[in-house]
This record gives C-alpha cells, sequence and structure tokens, in this order.
C-alpha cells in the first residue's frame, strides 16, 4: 500500500538554527532519502519551497479567487513529502520516525487512495 508522509517543520525552529545545523539535517535527509531508495520504500517525494511562495486558489460562485501564500497561516508548514510502499501502516510508521524532521516537527502518514482496477 502507497503512503505519503507529509513533513510539517516550524518556521521559528527553522529560523534559530545555524547554518551548521540546518547543512547535517539536510545531510541527514539524503542518507535517509537513500536509505529508503534502496530499500525499495520509496516512490516520490519532493522538498517544497518556502511557504511565502505559494499561491492559493478558491472558486466562490464561479469566480476565482486568488491570493498569494499559503492557505493558512500557521507555526507548521509543509515542507515536503515522501511517498513510500509499506506493507502497511505500521511499516509507513517505522519509516516516518525515521524522518530527520520527526525530531523537530510532526510526520502525518496517510494513506493514499487506490483506484479500481
Amino acid at each position: 500500500m502507497k503512503y505519503v508522509l507529509l513533513i510539517y517543520d516550524n518556521h521559528e525552529t527553522w529560523a534559530n538554527f545555524s547554518d551548521a545545523e540546518r547543512q547535517q539535517l539536510m545531510a541527514e535527509y539524503g542518507t535517509f532519502t537513500q536509505q529508503i531508495r534502496a530499500s525499495g520504500h520509496m516512490t516520490g517525494g519532493a522538498q517544497l519551497v518556502e511557504p511565502s511562495s505559494a499561491t492559493s486558489i478558491r472558486l466562490r460562485d464561479g469566480k476565482r479567487l486568488v491570493h498569494d501564500g499559503p492557505f493558512a497561516e500557521t507555526r507548521e508548514f509543509l515542507g515536503g513529502y515522501y511517498v513510500v510502499e509499506a506493507k502497511d501502516l505500521d511499516e509507513a510508521i517505522s519509516i516516518a520516525e525515521r524522518v530527520p524532521s520527526a525530531k523537530i516537527g510532526t510526520i502525518e502518514v496517510r494513506p493514499l487512495v487506490t483506484p479500481p482496477s
């Protein structure tokens, strides 16, 4: 079954990191990504650009509303995601707890809908 691991980080935590701490965390991400690729669990994923680069779109009464910025202003922001193949939720959680940001933020594990064949 496929799961998406949504990586939420805190703005304040990242802002308070030194360059060395940021580099260390990114190195941990590189290692983690290599490991889950090699194990065959990773099927996709990406880091996202800062939330301030977002554009939010809504349709209301047939009119398009476009706003600069993310959908909601929060302390935590969606910083990236992995799509993984796991035999069950327990295995997906075991993979998610190894995501480096699990130590400083939140990793949300959600199953993907499997389209009917």
